[in-house]
């Protein structure tokens, strides 16, 4: 095999030696400039646009591509880019059709709101009421965690409802399967079966179930 531009024969037993050198050095060169392109994506990343490097090369040799489920960094960032609609009006929405959600028709043909009729998409959206302002709590993203806040304190800011607490869902369902389900796991069937409302203040929550029993939680 001949080489134009480095003038390398492989049949010339002198530069066997040099062919193999050369391959080793460019190899080490596509390492960083592969490592160098990985380096301005995360920079990029981290100056923001939505969940970015859920995936990454694995091996710059193949280009061969894998899902990140924790090998490397993601970054979670909000607008980045224009809404179709607003927040707000998203908010309103999804609070409308919870309501439609517990709407019941009776057998004489009017309608009416049933407490007990469950939002078929999340259940905690029944369950969390604010202990300051008595509204219910909202599903939210934030910084690209799962998380419930207050509606009044979403619509009308800190001012109009103060003392209520931001809510992780995962810390929420892991109490909750701990305090409510028998077998610590959490359960959405047990929880709707046992409890009735579960009430959030500024540094605890209370548990209210069906049978009139409740449970203090600190946070």
């Amino acid at each position: 095999m001949h080489f134009e531009n480095e003038n390398l024969a492989s049949a010339k037993m002198d530069s066997e030696f040099e062919i193999t050198l050369r391959g080793m050095l460019a190899q080490d060169e596509s390492r960083n400039i592969s490592e160098n392109i990985q380096w301005g994506f995360r920079h990029k990343f981290e100056k923001g646009d939505t969940l970015l490097q859920k995936t990454y090369t694995e091996d710059f040799m193949t280009g061969r591509k894998v899902k990140n489920v924790g090998q490397r960094s993601r970054y979670y960032v909000k607008d980045s880019h224009p809404a179709i609609i607003s927040a707000e009006v998203l908010d309103k929405v999804q609070e409308e059709m919870a309501r439609r959600a517990r709407l019941i028709h009776t057998e004489n043909g009017t309608v009416e709101s049933s407490a007990s009729k469950y939002n078929g998409k999340y259940l905690l959206g029944n369950l969390l009421i604010c202990g300051d302002c008595g509204a219910s709590y909202r599903r939210r993203m934030e910084r690209g965690k799962v998380a419930w806040r207050c509606a009044t304190r979403i619509e009308k800011g800190k001012d109009a409802c103060a003392n209520s607490p931001t809510m992780d869902e995962e810390w929420i369902k892991k109490v909750l399967g701990e305090t409510v389900c028998e077998n610590g796991a959490y359960d959405e069937s047990v929880i709707r079966d046992k409890v009735d409302i579960i009430q959030i203040f500024n540094s605890y929550s209370i548990i209210c179930y069906k049978n009139e029993e409740q449970a203090k939680i600190f946070f």
